[in-house]
């Protein structure tokens, strides 16, 4: 009974002492079993509840990353991607004290570092080799030169033909690096490290919110090193501001500059002894070269002195993102750079004889290239019945210009590879050539999702392409212009909600256009793009939430190859046919809370499906692709004792591999090999704590890389680093 109903029952214009004595014993009969019920209904057990917080400044913690961006430009975990990606942590460079993406890249499936002429980042993507696949938040950064990761929050390297989702190139695949970002999350670091061969570096790491709308972060380097080799030296320095303003939840804008300057020796390494008597056969190892003395890993063969290369880097970046209220979200991206390299190496040009003499020969080239992309990305989800699609519509507009010429000098026959010195002027011009180059490209994507076990990725992209290319020196222009399709498929079964199967499909082109048309002997049809076409199966299982093992099983078919010239260095030729089919597995995060890994393995087998050329200079088919190791092995041990120390070991293997496609007279087999690395972690107070990691721990004399036959970079000695790092 309710107290009104008390009221009510009881009521009447004459009340006795009766009536109300009933009124009130009701009306707190009433009272007290409310109470007892409400009492009853709010008594809650208690729940603890925690999260980690997520730092705007570091988004990705440990060796483990579970989403990324760069692969359908929308934010997916990768285990809903149906593409082989490999994400290196800024914690994983920073426990590998990384110096270059060549030190990234050991520990990812399917992917080697090569020489570049020792004035770039060169890399070998599923056994196609290139300069003008790296990107920096999703943009063009193809300039042929070193990068530093100083201002790199993680690298992204994905595998097979991208041409959907980055445009011309992304063949064998893309690396790109995401800068760090301003954020709130306060990050105050700064790290001294010195090491072997006079090895000095200082990076500062800096930033705080200086408003609830404005965050600011200002990134710096400054290393002054020597090398193993004799005469190599190395300076570099950069710094880059950035910016975030959020005027609002739904609204983003990101801006940054970058300043770098590298300055270095161009170090082409060693040349191959002579050749052994015979014919070459398809990959008849008997018959094949060997790097000259390799245990002799520090003769300069040429001049370090004559050789300086320096490139110097102005950027500025703008993204714009903002999220309607009707689900609709917008991402604009703009990107202007300016280039400005030049190198000059004297280098050997000829293997050691058998009378024990070489040849030595000498060029400089001035490179200067202006870079201007736009993209813009509209997202929108959607659902269709019981059916959720995640729609991307996007352009992009890129104009890019590029000069370069090259000077020679008069080689040097005849010098004794016991003093592998020359002094050649370099006053001939053999190459004066400029091109410009736009593009227009539209793309639509749609990632759909059909039940929990069932979704698929679909997307087509159509870039028109005009060059435009006037070779000063030969008196000649070519104007040409492409209409590219490059579609991609793939399907997904996802067994459990932390695992996936998937099938993919995906072509890419690689037009001419800056660093493809360098030393290519120009013609209207050496214009037609490359293409090529991956097909691939994997799967992909978060054993844990910190923990990911992938695979991967592809066959990459590549059409009208641009490949350097093995008889005539510093030019390029069109091969007709190449494939490429292997098995990738790739394991990354934390087995325990104590044990971290990061590992890699290939498998592959790269070769020419059709011969190409006559007599000596015939490239046979079968024989097998320039860097492409069968083999790779790779893996990285951090095990945490206690909240002081922390040590890791790490291995490093490959099989032998070829310095360039064999041809009819000529080949140079690199010898396989194995290296240890290890570290030790000290965690010295809130404030500080440092690092010693040392480097090939059983002093191994190997090859580590190559540019052609005659340029072998023998690698590094037992050597170390130390790095003081202090938390302000």
């Amino acid at each position: 009974m309710t107290i009104k109903n008390a009221i009510k029952n009881n009521l009447n214009p004459r009340p006795t002492l009766l009536s109300i004595g009933v009124f009130f014993s009701t009306a707190m009969l009433s009272v007290t079993a409310m109470a007892e019920t409400a009492s009853e209904t709010q008594e809650l057990h208690e729940v603890e509840v925690t999260a980690e917080k997520k730092s705007d400044t570091k988004p990705v913690k440990g060796y483990h990353a579970k989403r990324s961006t760069s692969a359908t430009r929308t934010d997916t975990e990768l285990v809903n991607v149906p593409q082989a990606i490999t994400v290196i942590t800024r914690d994983f460079m920073q426990d590998q004290s990384m110096q270059s993406i060549a030190d990234a890249v050991r520990y990812v499936p399917g992917v080697q570092a090569a020489q570049g002429e020792g004035n770039r980042d060169q890399l070998v993507l599923r056994g196609n080799q290139t300069t003008g696949d790296l990107f920096v938040d999703g943009m063009r950064d193809d300039i042929q030169t070193y990068r530093d990761l100083y201002n790199t929050d993680r690298i992204e390297v994905l595998k097979g033909p991208n041409g959907m989702i980055f445009g011309r190139g992304g063949a064998g695949g893309v690396v790109n690096r995401v800068s760090k970002k301003a954020g709130w999350d306060p990050v105050k670091d700064l790290s001294v490290s010195y090491g072997s061969f006079d090895h000095r570096r200082i990076t500062a790491d800096y930033g705080q919110g200086l408003s609830d709308e404005l965050a600011f972060r200002l990134n710096a380097v400054y290393e002054n090193s020597n090398s193993y080799r004799d005469g190599v030296e190395l300076k570099r320095y950069g710094i880059t501001p950035t910016f975030t303003i959020k005027p609002g939840d739904k609204t983003e804008i990101i801006l940054s500059a970058e300043y770098f300057k590298d300055e270095r020796t161009a170090d082409r390494g060693v040349p191959a002894q002579a050749t052994r008597t015979g014919t070459l056969t398809v990959n008849n190892a008997d018959l094949n070269r060997r790097p000259y003395r390799i245990g002799d890993y520090d003769q300069f063969f040429g001049n370090a002195r004559l050789s300086p290369t320096q490139t110097e880097t102005t950027a500025f970046n703008a993204i714009i993102s903002h999220a309607f209220d009707n689900g609709v979200q917008v991402k604009n991206s703009t990107r202007l750079a300016f280039y400005d390299k030049f190198y000059q190496n004297i280098y050997a040009d000829s293997p050691v004889s058998t009378t024990g003499t070489l040849t030595i020969s000498a060029y400089r080239d001035d490179t200067k290239r202006e870079n201007l992309i736009n993209q813009t990305d509209i997202t929108y989800k959607a659902k269709i019945g019981n059916v959720e699609h995640q729609l991307l519509a996007g352009a992009e507009l890129n104009a890019q210009d590029t000069d370069n010429k090259r000077l020679t000098g008069t080689s040097v026959n005849g010098v004794s590879a016991s003093a592998p010195y020359a002094n050649i002027a370099i006053n001939t011009l053999a190459r004066n050539q400029k091109s410009d180059f736009t593009v227009a490209a539209f793309y639509l994507q749609d990632q759909i999702v059909f039940n929990p076990q069932w979704q698929a990725v679909v997307g087509l992209r159509h870039d028109h392409l005009d060059t435009r290319y006037v070779d000063a020196f030969n008196n000649q222009t070519i104007n040409v212009s492409n209409n590219l399709l490059s579609p991609r498929a793939g399907l997904i079964f996802k067994p459990s909600e932390n695992s996936s199967l998937y099938a993919n499909y995906s072509t890419s082109y690689v037009p001419r256009a800056g660093d493809q048309l360098i030393g290519l002997t120009v013609s209207t049809a050496s214009f037609k793009p490359e293409k090529f076409i991956n097909k691939e199966i994997g799967a992909k299982w978060d054993i844990n939430p910190n923990l990911a093992l992938t695979a991967a099983v592809f066959q990459l078919e590549r059409e009208n190859v641009l490949a350097a010239d093995p008889l005539n260095t510093g030019n390029s030729i069109l091969l007709d046919g190449q494939e490429t089919k292997g098995l990738e597995v790739g394991l990354s995060g934390k087995v325990t809370d104590q044990w971290q890994v990061m590992g890699a393995f290939t498998l592959q087998e790269g070769e020419i499906t059709k011969q190409q050329g006559a007599g000596n200079s015939a490239i046979l088919a079968g024989s097998h692709l320039a860097m492409t190791p069968t083999r790779t092995f790779s893996l990285w041990n951090k095990y945490q004792i206690n909240d002081t120390w922390a040590v890791a070991l790490g291995m490093v293997s490959r099989s032998e591999m070829y310095a360039a496609t064999p041809t009819a007279s000529q080949s140079t087999l690199l010898p396989g090999y194995t290296r240890f690395d290890a570290a030790i972690f000290a965690k010295l107070s809130p404030q500080w704590d440092a690092q010693i990691n040392i480097e090939n721990l059983t002093n191994k004399d190997y090859a580590l890389f190559a540019h052609n036959n005659n340029n072998i970079t023998p690698g590094a000695p037992l050597n170390a680093r130390a790095t003081l790092n202090y938390h302000f």
